[in-house]
């Protein structure tokens, strides 16, 4: 039985090509761990006052376009209600033109004030589509003032 001794001869080329590769299979396995288990968030340990508000006070505006003319609307509002909704810029051609803004304008703004949300409102068939173009520019003012909108 004959012991034969083997010799292994490694160049340093492969050692230092076998050496990266393991690194990087270390560090490729370490960034899925890391990119893959949920992190522990902190959880705040007092609600902050903005979740109670439905608003975040102030005055807040959105413009709309009818034909060339452009008629802004402007919405006040405090922490939990609105307080006013009224039109600005409004020409005396653009209330020749058109006639139905204001009192559609009117109409919406008595009800919003009113029940403080802009569901379940009427409006007259004659003036439905005037009353939903302004409804569309109040909503979008409304929506500025929400705290989500920061």
């Amino acid at each position: 039985m004959g012991n034969k001794t083997k010799i292994v001869v490694l160049r340093l080329k492969e050692i230092i090509y076998t050496g990266i590769f393991a690194l990087l299979g270390i560090l490729f396995i370490v960034l899925l761990v890391i990119m893959f288990f949920p992190k522990k968030e902190n959880l705040p340990t007092t609600i902050p006052e903005t979740t109670s508000s439905l608003y975040q006070p102030g005055v807040y505006h959105h413009s709309l376009t009818l034909g060339s003319q452009s008629v802004d609307i402007e919405v006040t509002v405090d922490n939990s209600n609105i307080n006013s909704i009224r039109m600005i810029n409004l020409s005396e051609e653009t209330e020749t033109m058109y006639p139905l803004l204001e009192p559609s304008f009117e109409d919406l703004v008595q009800q919003i004030l009113s029940s403080q949300s802009l569901d379940s409102l009427t409006y007259s068939d004659d003036a439905k589509y005037t009353s939903l173009v302004l409804l569309d520019g109040i909503r979008s003012a409304l929506d500025q003032a929400s705290p989500s909108a920061e």
